[in-house]
């Protein structure tokens, strides 16, 4: 049978990992770009030499794996090399998350995906979309709290990803992470998986986004 794909989304700070974890406990199949994207940079990964190449020594740290603190500054302050970054990250990304997908046998496969609003290029792919949201404030204080991140970065962070609206309006299922315990959104995910899998009992038509049905 063929596979319901969903993809998971949401700002940074949002949630949306702890979510993908709990959805993964119940048996989908979990495909993280984040942790693809972490794979391709680490000491031999596919991405270090065309990063060298691209940016020069100073990107790759003294284990031989990219140098995030210098590769976060690079990004955050100049666009351009921010696509380039991406232009070179995003086909081995997509490369290993179809090769992840095709190897796996779960009825439901849910595709993590941080920019999935921003850059478009997962829309015809997937069956479904997952939003996890909360408002801005949240996100930066939940971000600033984590290590080596202060307000101000985090700040920037959001206001660089897509707005609120923009992802919520794609959304077939809608997560609100906010003012709520582990547990609550244990349960959020317990129903977002039944839902998928009940949409994988049937018809399944790629389409690109679909409209909402949650």
């Amino acid at each position: 049978m063929r596979a319901l794909r969903a993809g998971l989304t949401g700002g940074i700070g949002s949630g949306k990992s702890t979510l993908a974890k709990y959805m993964a406990q119940r048996g989908v199949a979990l495909i993280d770009t984040d942790a693809i994207s972490r794979m391709l940079t680490a000491p031999g990964g596919l991405a270090i030499e065309p990063v060298r190449d691209q940016f020069g020594d100073r990107f790759i740290d003294a284990q031989g794996g990219l140098h995030r603190v210098h590769m976060r500054e690079l990004v955050f302050a100049d666009p351009l090399a921010r696509q380039a970054l991406e232009a070179l990250l995003h086909p081995l990304i997509d490369a290993e998350a179809e090769s992840q997908a095709l190897a796996s046998q779960a009825a439901v496969q849910v595709f993590d995906i941080p920019l999935l609003v921003e850059t478009g290029r997962w829309r015809q792919k997937l069956h479904r979309v997952i939003v996890v949201d909360c408002d801005e404030a949240t996100q930066i204080q939940r971000v600033s709290q984590r290590p080596g991140w202060s307000s101000t970065m985090a700040q920037q962070v959001v206001r660089q990803q897509a707005c609120r609206d923009n992802r919520r309006v794609c959304a077939d299922i809608l997560i609100t992470n906010q003012d709520i315990d582990f547990h609550g959104l244990s349960t959020l995910a317990d129903a977002a998986v039944q839902q998928l899998r009940d949409w994988a009992c049937g018809t399944i038509s790629v389409t690109g986004f679909c409209s909402s049905t949650a």
